[in-house]
């Protein structure tokens, strides 16, 4: 139930439901911020930031889903670089409690940590 609210809502490029849809104590692990973000709050701005920023040809080419474990392989252009990551969700009570994104190759890290914190301060000034 989880996977597919999230894949409809990557597929829509919307944040509609979203903050239901983490855990009031969720885990963000992002590929390029050293330590976890803690918290409902982190971890819709940095998803949501996400919606914005891989939102030119983004996919799920792979899926690998055992209990309330997945690991969705991605791949998606940004700038003429091939990005290639994985969502690594955890779920419990319904809601996702851990997030974690692991990108490749170094080229794609590099515009991935800039494309995010771009989006990041943008957001930060509008709100």
């Amino acid at each position: 139930m989880v996977l597919d609210k999230w894949r409809t809502m990557m597929k829509a490029h919307s944040t509609e439901g979203l903050w239901d849809l983490l855990h009031p104590d969720c885990v963000f692990f992002s590929p390029v911020v050293h330590t976890p973000q803690r918290g409902r709050d982190i971890t819709f701005a940095y998803l949501s930031a996400a919606q914005q920023v891989f939102n030119n040809d983004f996919q799920y080419v792979r899926e690998v889903v055992e209990g309330n474990h997945a690991i969705l392989e991605f791949e998606c252009l940004m700038d003429d670089i091939r990005i290639n990551g994985v969502d690594m969700i955890t779920a419990q009570d319904d809601q996702m409690i851990e997030f974690k994104v692991m990108v490749r190759p170094l080229k794609a890290v590099n515009k991935v940590h800039e494309k995010m914190m771009a989006m990041l301060d943008q957001m930060q000034k509008m709100g």
